[in-house]
């Protein structure tokens, strides 16, 4: 049973499900939606491989949206790969070529361009699976009992 109903989710946050479903059962990562990796910035998803491995998945919904978005660059410096995620109908010749490209709809996803391999290093890889793990953990307790109040320590 879903805690969540697919048809109150917005667009971008279906392409989001889809990815995560994909990237967990078919690559094996553990992923967490709209994780924060410092302050001021948002991705998407997040996902963390079995071997430490970080990848930032961006979700487009329409070309306006990925045209608004002047942050993305700013991610390259959190993840060993970066992707977008699209639906069939976006125009992928928007997107740049440098990264990689996942082909979505809300319930599951297909890797049609793997992105480059921009290795991180130690120190910050570290932190992001701290934060990772500590953020999984206080997301899974604040479903578990709503009434704790955890859902303001996300950020941080």
């Amino acid at each position: 049973m879903s805690l969540i109903d697919p048809s109150n989710l917005m667009p971008g946050q279906l392409l989001a499900r889809g990815v995560a479903r994909h990237l967990t059962h078919g690559h094996g990562f553990s992923c967490i939606e709209e994780f924060v990796p410092e302050r001021g910035r948002r991705v998407d998803v997040m996902a963390l491989g079995a071997k430490g491995e970080i990848w930032v998945v961006e979700c487009k919904s329409s070309r306006a949206d990925f045209m608004s978005d002047g942050k993305w660059q700013g991610y390259l410096d959190w993840c060993d790969r970066y992707f977008w995620a699209v639906d069939q109908d976006f125009p992928t010749d928007l997107l740049p070529k440098e990264t990689g490209l996942i082909i979505a709809d809300a319930y599951d996803a297909e890797i049609v361009r793997m992105a480059p391999e921009h290795k991180l290093a130690g120190a910050r890889r570290n932190v992001l699976i701290r934060k990772f793990a500590r953020h999984a953990a206080l997301r899974l307790q604040a479903l578990r009992d709503p009434e704790a109040g955890l859902s303001a320590t996300f950020g941080g």
